[in-house]
């Protein structure tokens, strides 16, 4: 399958996705909003109705109050008159609610029945009954009437008293906390909140009067206020403020159900997202292992060509054999022989790491002298090409435990490299530096070659790859140099390094821990 291909299955199944989990969200957020709001509106009608009630109470509390204080101060007045000449009798009651002063501020004459008990024969009393029930009746409903007015006197005095008189109290006095608590309970379950909550009250200027119990500071950033007694002068007046420690568990209970949905669409994506990742690497590793395949075919058959000709020419009669021709085909067929065993080595190596099936036999030895015996077998490579090794021993402390047939073919490896990629027609120099830093053993080999790309340097380590020269073919190998090197200091717990810049050089950097004692 082409890359672009796969890149655009990726893209489209990577869009439908984000738009999936961004439908999703947008889902969420919104019924978020929208109990948020819900909420919002529940607290605040149940605040104001406490508030009401707080303010009812308070009323009703006066009214019975007052009430009572006003009907022991009203005063009833009994009144029987006789008219001297026609004998009629007539009787009055009379109510009057008087202040503390003695100021009559409300008064009404009840009149009841007028009667001449001289001017109707007894024979018609009788009679009269049914006009005296009448008369009776209409007399209930002056006393009704009038009763009203009495009353209404007395709540008049009443609101006075409130207005006047209540209000004039501090708030503390004024507000029965516990039964504003009781009434902010029930009207949040009246209407659908139903969890905890701490509140105070204080007044306008901001003074705190009371403060709940079990009050703490979590969740108050989300807090709601109601103004009481808000028809008293603003000064008079308080507020309640309320707030939920556990508001925000109980607006997200209501979207529980769609985390397993988000859950999933996430864990689909990650898994859709690994396999793309999956596909792109398994394309590559293809395509190294092809252009493996085809450098390797071309490494070995160079070999193979040089052994069958000169094994050609052994067998060919025609073919003079003196002995100076039969050493030269046996030290052509003996070196063509020992490179080709090193190439099937190396992949064996590699190999064997991948397995996990090498074992490493450790032996103490000394960094110093390792690199001097390393520099001193590539001075002639580097000499023809017109430049030199330089060599810094500075560690004082070059002991390292390792196995010497490994770490050796790894330092080899990167002079190997540095004489492989120098510059064309230029002198190559290489300057190889040991010290010591804390308890660590460094060695640098740094070279005046090509130098490699940023884009490359992350990539060398990895099996097979090979740093692009454009259309030449002259360096060899299977991309397993570099490889092997990071194998080999990692399995002695060793730490490596490229700097590079392209045009000047590239400088490699080992780090080790230095030998102790009790290692050998």
């Amino acid at each position: 399958m082409k890359k672009s291909t796969i890149w655009a299955i990726a893209i489209v199944m990577g869009l439908a996705f984000l738009g999936l989990l961004y439908l999703q969200f947008s889902y969420v957020e919104e019924m978020v909003k929208m109990k948020k709001e819900q909420f919002d509106e529940s607290v605040n009608r149940s605040l104001y109705q406490a508030s009401r009630n707080l303010e009812m109470n308070e009323t009703l509390r006066y009214l019975e109050k007052d009430v009572k204080a006003t009907e022991r101060r009203a005063y009833s007045q009994d009144s029987v008159t006789v008219d001297g000449l026609d004998g009629s009798i007539r009787q009055s009651h009379q109510f009057a609610v008087a202040a503390d002063d003695g100021t009559v501020y409300s008064s009404f004459q009840l009149k009841t029945f007028e009667m001449k008990p001289a001017s109707v024969p007894k024979a018609m009393i009788l009679r009269k009954d049914k006009n005296s029930l009448s008369e009776a009746a209409k007399s209930m409903q002056e006393i009704v009437r009038n009763r009203y007015v009495y009353q209404k006197a007395l709540l008049d005095e009443v609101v006075y008293n409130i207005l006047y008189t209540a209000s004039d109290k501090p708030l503390k006095e004024r507000v029965n906390f516990r039964m504003l608590d009781q009434d902010i309970r029930a009207e949040l379950m009246n209407n659908g909140v139903n969890i905890p909550y701490h509140f105070t009250v204080s007044t306008t200027d901001g003074r705190e009067v009371y403060r709940c119990p079990d009050y703490s500071d979590e969740g108050e950033k989300y807090s709601y206020t109601q103004l009481l007694f808000r028809n008293d002068p603003q000064s008079k007046m308080g507020v309640v403020k309320i707030h939920f420690p556990d508001m925000s568990s109980y607006i997200f209970s209501s979207v529980r159900f769609m985390i397993p949905s988000l859950v999933f669409t996430l864990v689909l994506l990650i898994t859709f997202i690994f396999t793309i990742v999956l596909i792109f690497r398994q394309k590559r590793y293809t395509e190294i292992k092809n252009d493996f395949i085809n450098n390797m075919t071309h490494e070995l058959k160079t070999p193979i060509a040089s052994i069958s000709l000169a094994a050609q020419m052994m067998n060919d009669e025609s073919v003079p054999k003196t002995e100076q021709m039969t050493k030269h085909l046996g030290g052509v067929i003996a070196d063509e022989s020992k490179r080709l065993r090193f190439l099937v080595e190396k992949v064996l190596q590699m190999s064997m790491f991948d397995k996990k099936s090498v074992v490493f036999k450790k032996k103490s030895l000394d960094l110093n002298e390792m690199v001097e015996t390393i520099a001193s077998t590539f001075t002639l490579r580097v000499e023809h090409t017109g430049g030199k090794i330089y060599t810094q021993i500075e560690a004082v402390d070059s002991g390292i435990y390792v196995d010497e047939v490994h770490f050796q073919n790894a330092i080899t490896n990167l002079m190997d490299n540095a004489v492989k990629y120098r510059k064309p027609e230029e002198p190559l120099d290489i300057y190889i530096r040991t010290w010591n830093d804390h308890d660590r053993l460094l060695l640098s080999i740094r070279d005046t070659g090509q130098g490699i790309k940023k884009e490359n340097i992350k990539k060398i380590f990895d099996k097979f790859y090979r740093v692009h020269t454009g259309n030449k073919h002259d360096v060899k190998g299977f991309g397993l140099g570099l490889a092997y090197v990071k194998k080999v200091v990692d399995l002695h717990q060793g730490e490596i390094k490229c700097e590079s810049e392209m045009g000047k050089g590239t400088k490699f950097t080992i780090s080790l821990p230095i030998m102790k004692e009790n290692q050998e």
